[in-house]
């Protein structure tokens, strides 16, 4: 979920084309996946919200499968 999170941040920053098949599936998985930070901040720079908003989700998605894994182990 982090790495689809990340890689759209990604894409967004590198202005990828959002004509392309495989880029709206990413924004679209992305969007979904961060439907909770999305525009949770309110910088002036659209740049700065994508990161901030989605980099916010993929951080929480990391910590939580990080903590989900660590259970399972044990």
């Amino acid at each position: 979920m982090a790495f689809v999170i990340g890689l759209w941040i990604l894409m967004y920053l590198l202005e990828a084309n959002r004509g392309n098949d495989l880029v709206n599936v990413v924004r679209h998985t992305a969007r979904w996946l961060a439907g909770w930070s999305y525009d949770l901040f309110t910088f002036d720079e659209a740049w700065a919200r994508v990161v901030s908003g989605y980099g916010l989700a993929a951080v929480v998605h990391l910590f939580v499968g990080h903590a989900v894994a660590a259970r399972i182990r044990h």
